[in-house]
């Protein structure tokens, strides 16, 4: 019996010093799982190589391949870059956007075969559709809502002075996903002898910083000349600022005085069915355009021709003293520049 009591006791003092050896190096495991290479937090990337990375980026496809590799490699990335969401369309045999080009504008291109011949980007049956001298009132909103029942995009190229005579209607431009290029502070013919290279200058950049302004962010660095006049110096200087010059392939004539919706649309019709392809000039400005939107863009795509959508690599840069000769001639007040919360507050609710 005593024989039996001690085996039985042996047994328990055993089973203890066994489960108290798991115990402990339980607990040592858990204790040390934090000192492991997967557990440690990563050490953020200097802003340097942030930097470097975002410049390396050539095209949108090329941005979210390095985003996805970016996160699978840090197990806790930076905030990512707020991204425009597309619209949903809603109109099922919508003309649409067949593809968007990004277009570099290093060194000042030109594009539109009337005056510059270098890039031959439009494939056989490809349109981008350009509209001039807007922003303004009823006629560029119904231009907004053709394209908006079609789920397809443009280029527009704003004149400064309408820019600050109606920057919510520019700004719907911008918010409905469409890019926003300028057109001169004032619709001048650049090309006027009367026109010194300076007043040239001025035109052109009171015209970007006037668009800024009613943007309330930078436009594109697109430009077309008024009346398709090209000033030789002007030209030059675009170069230099790295803006990109539109012409056209063919025009619409929609500002003429006999123009009619039907004319119009049989303008355009009859030239691209003989091009192939091609940048259209029209106006948002003109009544005509609007009204016979809707019918040209059933035609394109009844025609087969596919809508391309034109977009800036980078935004432009405007210069400070025309932003600050422009608020100065709109009688702006400085305290405009200044953060609503600094200048309105709730003291009492």
């Amino acid at each position: 019996m005593r024989n039996a009591l001690g085996l039985i006791a042996a047994s328990v003092i055993a089973a203890v010093v066994i489960a108290g050896g798991w115990f402990f190096y339980s607990s040592r495991a858990e204790q040390a799982a934090p000192q492991t290479m997967a557990a440690r937090a990563p050490e953020p990337l200097p802003a340097s190589a942030k930097l470097a990375a975002r410049d390396d980026v050539e095209t949108t496809a090329a941005l979210s391949g390095r985003q996805v590799a970016a996160a699978a490699a840090t197990p806790t990335p930076a905030p990512a870059m707020p991204v425009q969401q597309k619209s949903t369309c809603t109109n099922p045999n919508a003309l649409g956007v067949a593809r968007v080009v990004e277009i570099d504008t290093t060194g000042g291109p030109g594009f539109g075969f009337e005056h510059f011949k270098q890039f031959d980007f439009l494939t056989d049956k490809e349109v981008v559709l350009t509209f001039d001298d807007g922003p303004w009132p009823n006629n560029t909103p119904a231009v907004l809502k053709a394209l908006a029942d079609e789920c397809t995009k443009g280029l527009f190229f704003a004149v400064g002075k309408h820019a600050t005579y109606h920057p919510e209607i520019l700004r719907q431009v911008l918010a409905q996903g469409h890019t926003v290029g300028t057109h001169t502070w004032s619709h001048v013919n650049l090309n006027s002898k009367k026109m010194t290279e300076q007043q040239a200058k001025d035109e052109v950049e009171k015209g970007f910083s006037a668009v800024k302004f009613a943007l309330g962010t930078n436009p594109a660095p697109f430009f077309r000349f008024p009346q398709l006049q090209h000033n030789p110096a002007i030209v030059s200087y675009f170069g230099t600022r790295n803006v990109a010059m539109f012409s056209t392939d063919l025009d619409s004539f929609d500002f003429r005085k006999e123009s009619t919706p039907d004319k119009i649309v049989s303008n355009v019709m009859t030239k691209l069915d003989k091009l192939g392809k091609g940048i259209i000039l029209m106006h948002d400005f003109q009544k005509h355009t609007a009204e016979a939107l809707p019918t040209l863009l059933a035609r394109l795509k009844a025609g087969g021709y596919k809508v391309v959508q034109m977009k800036a690599k980078t935004t432009f840069q405007t210069l400070p003293e025309y932003d600050e000769a422009l608020l100065k001639d709109l009688k702006v007040p400085t305290s405009s520049a200044r953060p609503i919360s600094s200048v309105v507050q709730t003291v009492s609710q």
